[in-house]
């Protein structure tokens, strides 16, 4: 049952006048991600749909080329340099602070539209939020600040439970932060925290032997892109565990597991869709001011929770915006 629905509908394409504009040449924009074409898909046409609000379609009046880092962090600096290597118009960095930090560190002349889950001004990436100055600007989704708040969730869920685990991306530039944040969390709720770290799938079974063996009753996924791009493969892996866990999106949730607590993510998608439309139209970065998300949304399947043979608190089931029964 949906409670509440924050953002909806598709953005409608413009018809691009001629007039004036047939010898103009047709700009490239770089599309950066850090995940895979497959998992995002449903945000690339979130992008595309702002792109086409502001007048440009692709293969129509601009064109774009897409590079993946397939969730490897180490690749995104070379695909960056790419990018400037082939002179794009504009560059836009998806997948979190690894990506924004790759574009941002290879150029200081193309812009750059960043999507991602970190703090911009405290990475670096920008000089303030409402003047970015520059040539980056961007949307902050701050996920990677709401793991703490998920790590309450959790608490909430199981007030008995003594143990609860976390599982991070070591390779994320925001893991020790984050760590920190939520070892506070538990430190102030009396709580043991076991943290178990995996940068790529071949460190998915030890991660998981940990979390097993330390008879932890709980689990935190942390907000991290390539713990994203690996949604159905973790939601089977907990489900193997037994354990309740909280994660990052409703794609998590949809796929079977039990909770998720983020902003909803095509809505930045298409906002910077529409932040690249504004900049190939003669828009300045500097004069764009980083977009904060200020929406979030908590999804809870209720078939996960029966199995599990757990009781969801009706103070979760109120605040819910999303449950799957």
């Amino acid at each position: 049952m949906k409670r509440r629905t924050f953002i909806s509908g598709v953005g409608g394409t413009l018809a691009w006048p001629l007039v004036g504009r047939a010898e103009r040449p047709v700009p490239t924009i770089g599309y950066l991600g850090s995940r895979s074409r497959d998992t995002d898909a449903h945000l690339v046409r979130a992008f595309l749909d702002g792109l086409a609000e502001t007048g440009y379609v692709d293969g129509r009046n601009a064109m774009i080329e897409f590079l993946w880092a397939e969730g490897r962090y180490e690749r995104l600096p070379g695909l960056a340099a790419d990018f400037v290597r082939r002179s794009v118009a504009v560059m836009v960095a998806t997948g979190g602070t690894p990506a924004a930090l790759a574009a941002r560190s290879a150029t200081t002349k193309i812009p750059v539209v960043f999507i991602m889950g970190g703090d911009p001004v405290t990475t670096g990436i920008v000089e303030s939020i409402a003047r970015p100055g520059g040539n980056v600007t961007g949307l902050a989704i701050v996920s990677v600040a709401l793991d703490s708040k998920r790590f309450d969730m959790l608490r909430e869920l199981m007030p008995e439970a003594d143990k609860l685990a976390m599982l991070v991306n070591s390779s994320n530039p925001n893991v020790e932060k984050v760590l920190a944040e939520v070892r506070k969390s538990a430190l102030l709720a009396g709580r043991h925290l076991i943290v178990a770290k995996a940068a790529n799938e071949g460190e998915f079974d030890a991660a998981f032997a940990l979390i097993r063996e330390s008879r932890a009753a709980g689990l935190l996924v942390a907000a991290d892109p390539f713990l994203a791009s690996r949604y159905e493969q973790l939601v089977e892996m907990v489900g193997r565990l037994g354990i309740p866990a909280i994660y990052q999106f409703r794609e998590f949730v949809a796929a079977g597991g039990l909770m998720s607590f983020g902003a909803s993510r095509g809505a930045p998608f298409r906002e910077a869709g529409r932040y690249v439309g504004r900049i190939l139209s003669g828009a300045k970065p500097s004069d764009l001011p980083v977009q904060q998300a200020a929406k979030f949304e908590l999804a809870i399947n209720l078939k996960t929770a029966k199995a599990l043979g757990l009781t969801v608190p009706l103070t979760l089931l109120v605040r819910a915006d999303e449950v799957i029964e």
